[in-house]
C-alpha cells in the first residue's frame, strides 16, 4: 500500500511539471524586445539620409510588436531637431549634433547615437571622373572650377545639386568635405532621393549623398584624395566625410519610444539592418567625433 502512494505521488509531480513547462513555452515572447509587450504611435521626423534605415528598422519591429505603430517622415534635420524640441514628434532624426544648430535647445534633447553615415560626392556617370582631390572638390563647389576637363573629366560645364540650409547631410558635406566652405548657388533639393535622380539626369551635375544610395551604377560615387568611400576606411578614420545618426529625444525616453530605440541598438540592427541599408555600426568605429567636430582614436 506504502509503494502505490509512492507511486501515485511520484505521477502527479511528473504530470504537473510537464504541464507547468507546457504552459512556460507557449508563452515565450522571442521577439528583440526582450519579451515585453509594448504598445502606443510614435512619429519621427528629420533626417532624409536617416529615413530608409529608420522606415525599416520601424517595419521589423511592427512586425514583432503589432500593438505599435511607427510613422517616419523625412525632412531634413534640421526639421527633426525643431518637431522634437517642440514636443510634436517622439524623436527627431539628425546628421548632426544639437548643438550645432543654432536655436535648438540642445540641452533639453538626449541624444542616441544609432549609426554612422559616410557621404561622400556623387557626378553623373558621364562626367568621366572617379577621384578628386580635397582642395579640387572645394573649388568646384564653391564654383572656382566650373568645367570638368579641368580636373580630368570631359569638356563638359558643372552643374552643382546643394541640399537646403536645414540639411544635415548639407552641413556633414561642408564641414568635412568642403572645410566649412560655402557652397556656390546650384539646384537645391530637399530630398536625397530626389538629388540623387538629378544628377543621374543632369549632364556634368554634382551632389552629394550618403553611401546608403549608392545602391546601383545611376550615380557615380568619388574618392578624395585616392581614399575610396568605404565602411572601413570610415571606420579607421581615413575618409573624412562622416557622421553620427541620431535620434534625439525630448527628456529621457520611455514606453513604446524607449523601446524601439532600444531595438534600434539591438545585435539583430546594429550587425544585420544596418549593413543592408547602407550604415555602419557604431559600435565598430575605431574613431569618434564630438560636436565641434573633433576626432580622436577610441
Amino acid at each position: 500500500m506504502n509503494s502505490l502512494k509512492k507511486f501515485s505521488l511520484l505521477l502527479s509531480t511528473f504530470s504537473l511539471m510537464l504541464f507547468v513547462s507546457a504552459c512556460g513555452g507557449g508563452n515565450k515572447d522571442t521577439s528583440d524586445t526582450g519579451g515585453k509587450k509594448v504598445s502606443g504611435s510614435i512619429v519621427v521626423s528629420g533626417s532624409t539620409a536617416m529615413q530608409p534605415l529608420v522606415a525599416a528598422a520601424a517595419e521589423q519591429f511592427m512586425n514583432d510588436n503589432p500593438n505599435v505603430d511607427i510613422q517616419v517622415n523625412a525632412g531634413g534635420s534640421g526639421t527633426g531637431l525643431s518637431q522634437v524640441s517642440e514636443g510634436s514628434v517622439q524623436i527627431g532624426n539628425s546628421d548632426v549634433f544639437a548643438e550645432e544648430k543654432e536655436g535648438i535647445p540642445a540641452d533639453k534633447l538626449v541624444d542616441h547615437k544609432v549609426a554612422v553615415v559616410g557621404i561622400t560626392a556623387a557626378v553623373n556617370p558621364n562626367v568621366g571622373i572617379k577621384d578628386i582631390s580635397k582642395d579640387n572638390l572645394i573649388k568646384v563647389f564653391t564654383g572656382k572650377i566650373t568645367n570638368w576637363k579641368d580636373v580630368g573629366g570631359k569638356d563638359q560645364k558643372i552643374v552643382l545639386v546643394n541640399r537646403p540650409d536645414a540639411s544635415g547631410t548639407r552641413a556633414v558635406f561642408n564641414k568635412f568635405g568642403l572645410n566649412g566652405a560655402t557652397p556656390a548657388e546650384g539646384i537645391t533639393e530637399d530630398s536625397s532621393n530626389t538629388v540623387k535622380k538629378i544628377i543621374n539626369e543632369t549632364a556634368g551635375a554634382v551632389g552629394y549623398l550618403a553611401f546608403s544610395y549608392f545602391t546601383d551604377n545611376k550615380v557615380t560615387p568619388l574618392s578624395i584624395d585616392g581614399v575610396e568611400p568605404t565602411d572601413e576606411n570610415v571606420q579607421t578614420g581615413k575618409f573624412p566625410i562622416w557622421a553620427y545618426e541620431h535620434s534625439y529625444t525630448k527628456g529621457n525616453p520611455s514606453g513604446a519610444t524607449k523601446t524601439f530605440l532600444d531595438y534600434l541598438m539591438s545585435d539583430d540592427v546594429q550587425n544585420n539592418l544596418l549593413k543592408a541599408q547602407g550604415y555602419l555600426p557604431v559600435t565598430k568605429m575605431q574613431v569618434e567625433r564630438d560636436a565641434k567636430g573633433n576626432q580622436t582614436n577610441k
